[in-house]
């Protein structure tokens, strides 16, 4: 089939596709395998088999500077104030490919083997008891600054090895950073970023100083003993780990809780089954990633010419893998528009898959799950307060707040 120039209803700078994007992704299904988008001059792939598919193929690369410069991979270098933003992000191991890659993430998987995230487990399910126990002292609140966003930061914070009275700037260091993932950031948005990329490196560069002289039992101590042990990893390398760490770690868990929440409220049925049986935790976890997705879409170059069905996209160009539509293709998911917290057989793909699945996902599950735990134990009567206001974003799906009550 041949691409699509105009992709329907698609259109993730109109607020009402960002607020339901999914009839628009059935209409892509239905009308292709592959469609270019000009206005981002990108290849949209929306069906499961092919995003997962592509993930895993090595002819696609999360960079191409390893192999080609800006010139010959036919791309225009960016421009020289957002340097520090490029920096930040090239060195960390999402962006870079094997063999710089395989290095970075051997030595960061030693702390989040499934016995290291285990171990985590009471600590995570303390905080999110205390949490939520502060919200229903207070009769209810904004479910996302009360609960969603300080439980993940502070696990990665821990983690990382981040003293408690430093991460107060962590959140929006981590909002401006991952602005420049949306489709076409504009100038402001860029700007906000170098800024937050220059000062989360200073800040970052002098507690790896700090960690060389006092070591801790911490993350970051753990990759300078790994580099004084012949595990070479580049200061900058070091930094763009940390910050990627902590963006990852806790953008997606933060969205995925509050869109979870607002997708229950809309759907009281399941919420009351959800009060019934708290055994379905595991799986309604699962399930309310797959329904709404918190990212919608993740990038990869082309590095050699691929064919999706019949049509060639070449060595050059830009694919963008739909997360939100894949998780609701009816060739993989029965009934994909209906919330089943019961589903078992969900194949997601929220936390991506190949060489660059997840590193967190262990750790995302656990945080995910104790913190809808704590509100079904403590806040059974748990209810909307006002009708929430999605942010703009398409890529990274979120709500502005969520505002509750008892």
């Amino acid at each position: 089939m041949a691409a699509l120039e105009t992709p329907g209803t698609f259109d993730p700078w109109d607020p009402a596709f960002v607020a339901d994007p999914y009839p628009a992704y059935a209409e892509l299904r239905a009308r292709g395998r592959v469609h270019y988008y000009e206005p981002t001059d990108q290849w949209l792939v929306p069906h499961h088999a092919d995003v997962s598919a592509l993930l895993r193929d090595r002819r696609l690369g999360r960079t191409y500077q390893h192999r080609f410069t800006h010139e010959d991979f036919g791309r225009t270098a960016p421009p020289p104030e957002h340097e520090p933003f490029h920096v930040l992000n090239d060195h960390g191991m999402l962006d870079l490919e094997p063999p710089d890659h395989t290095r970075i993430r051997r030595l960061v998987s030693k702390a989040f083997t499934p016995r290291t995230v285990e171990r985590l487990g009471p600590y995570v399910r303390r905080l999110a008891a205390e949490l939520v126990a502060g919200l229903v002292a207070a009769g209810g609140g904004d479910l996302l600054t009360d609960v969603a966003e300080p439980l993940p930061v502070a696990v990665i914070a821990e983690m990382l090895g981040i003293p408690e009275s430093d991460r107060a700037p962590l959140r929006p260091w981590s909002a401006d950073i991952c602005g420049m993932y949306e489709l076409n950031p504009s100038r402001e948005t860029a700007a906000r970023a170098v800024r937050a990329s220059v000062e989360f490196t200073e800040y970052l560069r002098e507690l790896i100083e700090a960690r060389r002289k006092e070591p801790g039992d911490d993350l970051i101590s753990g990759l300078i003993a790994a580099h004084d042990e012949g595990d070479r990893l580049t200061e900058q390398e070091m930094i763009s780990t940390c910050v990627l760490l902590l963006n990852a770690g806790h953008e997606a868990t933060v969205n995925a809780t509050v869109n979870g929440w607002w997708t229950l409220f809309r759907h009281p049925g399941r919420l009351a089954e959800l009060r019934a049986d708290r055994s379905l935790v595991p799986t309604a976890v699962e399930e309310l990633m797959r329904y709404d997705t918190p990212l919608q879409m993740f990038e990869r170059w082309v590095l050699d010419d691929i064919e999706i069905d019949g049509t060639t996209i070449p060595r050059g160009a830009e694919i963008a893998l739909l997360f939100g539509s894949a998780n609701h293709d009816p060739a993989v998911f029965t009934r994909p528009g209906e919330l089943d917290l019961s589903r078992t057989d969900n194949p997601h793909i929220s936390f991506s898959a190949g060489i660059h699945y997840c590193i967190g996902a262990p750790l995302a599950r656990i945080e995910l799950a104790a913190s809808l735990g704590a509100l079904l134990e403590q806040a059974p009567t748990l209810r909307l307060a006002e009708e929430p206001e999605r942010k703009p974003n398409f890529v990274i799906r979120g709500l502005e707040g969520l505002s509750v009550a008892l």
